[in-house]
Parts: structure tokens; sequence; C-alpha cells
């Protein structure tokens, strides 16, 4: 076994083993749960633009993308458009090597205001990024978004935008089919389930009502009903646990969903 063999060896042994240890997922969740009273992940920036997300699950999109190389990024739910931002600048990087010189980001939201579309489009990295606004679950939506996949070869979705259960399972049910083989489903803010009810009082989801319970319905539902892509092959996903496992602080338990 070669140096670079041991060392990913040794990292997955690392994981498994951090994975397995239930003081450092109850230290974990405290902490996640009491940095969220400070509003933790409003106060980070992507080249100039607030992202609005935790750093560490940031460095595992970025993994993802060097990964899977999608030439297509859809996001649902783009606030002030730092995230938009940084996968775009992620493809720009990847196409420097050598990766999909055409690869774009794709953000759908009900209200773009107009100071942030600004921000956004006038952006160095605005070459990547297009922006339609609608809600992400109207037909008229979600056809301009087929449209624009169509013809690409690997598509990754970002959800993010409502969080109520019954909104974000319909966007399961639509944009998994976009997803390519191999690709991912990620469903930002399933820790909701997680939180102490006090901190999404004054939300329209909480507890019992939110991404992480959509998924895991989602994922029943699949079970008992056909799922085809757009190429009519039929599709399956499943939770892809060694991401949550290795960053331990995520916004997104079981919600890096992975085309199998």
């Amino acid at each position: 076994m070669n140096d670079i063999a041991k060392f990913n060896a040794q990292r997955m042994h690392e994981i498994r083993e951090q994975a397995a240890d239930k003081e450092l997922w109850d230290l974990t969740g405290a902490w996640i749960a009491k940095a969220a009273e400070h509003n933790y992940s409003y106060h980070f920036d992507w080249l100039g633009r607030p992202i609005i997300q935790h750093p560490q699950d940031m460095i595992a999109m970025q993994q993802l993308l060097w990964t899977v190389q999608p030439d297509l990024i859809v996001e649902t739910g783009i606030a002030r458009g730092g995230s938009l931002v940084f996968y775009a600048s992620l493809l720009e990087l990847i196409a420097q090597c050598g990766g999909k010189q055409d690869a774009k980001v794709l953000g759908i939201d009900i209200d773009i205001r107009s100071h942030n579309k600004k921000e956004i489009l006038d952006h160095p990295m605005s070459k990547r990024i297009e922006l339609i606004e609608g809600s992400s679950v109207s037909t008229e939506t979600f056809e301009m978004v087929t449209n624009k996949a169509r013809g690409r070869e690997k598509v990754l979705v970002c959800l993010d935008s409502n969080h109520t259960h019954a909104h974000v399972l319909e966007e399961l049910k639509l944009y998994s089919t976009l997803v390519s083989e191999g690709s991912y489903c990620v469903v930002f803010d399933t820790v909701v389930e997680d939180f102490p009810e006090k901190l999404s009082a004054s939300r329209p989801w909480g507890k019992s009502n939110n991404p992480k319970t959509a998924v895991w319905e989602f994922l029943d539902w699949q079970t008992k009903n056909a799922l085809f892509d757009n190429a009519g092959q039929k599709i399956a996903f499943s939770i892809d646990k060694e991401i949550e496992n290795m960053l331990l602080i995520t916004v997104a338990p079981d919600g890096f969903l992975k085309r199998i």
C-alpha cells in the first residue's frame, strides 16, 4: 500500500471511529443548536456575498463538485446569492483544471430582490450564473428548469428554499428527476428537526414539519412509486451518511441524497 492509499485508509478509519462516538455527536448537536441562537450561519461571505451556510457544509460541497464534475447546478432558494457565487467560482476553478468549460449554476427564488439581483449579476462570477424568479414548485418554473437541464451531462441539485415539509417534498419529487446518475440532491436545513422548538417558533416550519421529515417521506415514497429521469431511466436515492459522518457539523443531516 503506497503513502496515498495509507493516508486515505487512515482517514476513513478515523471517520468511522468519530461516527461511532456518541459523546462527540451529543456535543456536536448541542453546539449546532447553541450556535443557531446567534444566527451563526449568517456570518460568512464568499467572494463578497453573504453565503448563509455553515463553512463545513461548503467544504463538503466543494468535495462533491470535484467528484461529480457537474455541468449544471440547480439551486432553489438563493437569498443574497452567496451560494450561487460559491458554486460558480468552484465551477470556474474546475474548468481551469480541465472540467466542463460551459458549466452553469441556475438559481431559483420566488422573490429575487432587486438589490440582491444587481449584486449577483454585477459579480465577476455572474458569467456562470442564471436566475429564474418564480415558485420552485410551479409548473411554469419547473418547465423552465427542465429546458435548461436538457442536454446537460451531469446535474446536481441543491434545495434550500421554503423549509416546510410539504414544499420540500414537492421539490424532491420534481427536482430529483433532474439529478444525474452518481450525482446528488442536497437538501439543506434538515437540522431543523433536531433543534429545540423555540428556534423555529416564529417560522412556518419546525419539528415534524421540515426538510428532514420531507426527505424521510420522499425516500419511503420512492420505494412505492416508480421515479424516472428525463431520459426515461428509473432512478432511486439513498442518504450518503459518509458525508455527514465526516462533517459532524452540518445543517444537512440525512440531506445528502445520492442517486444510485
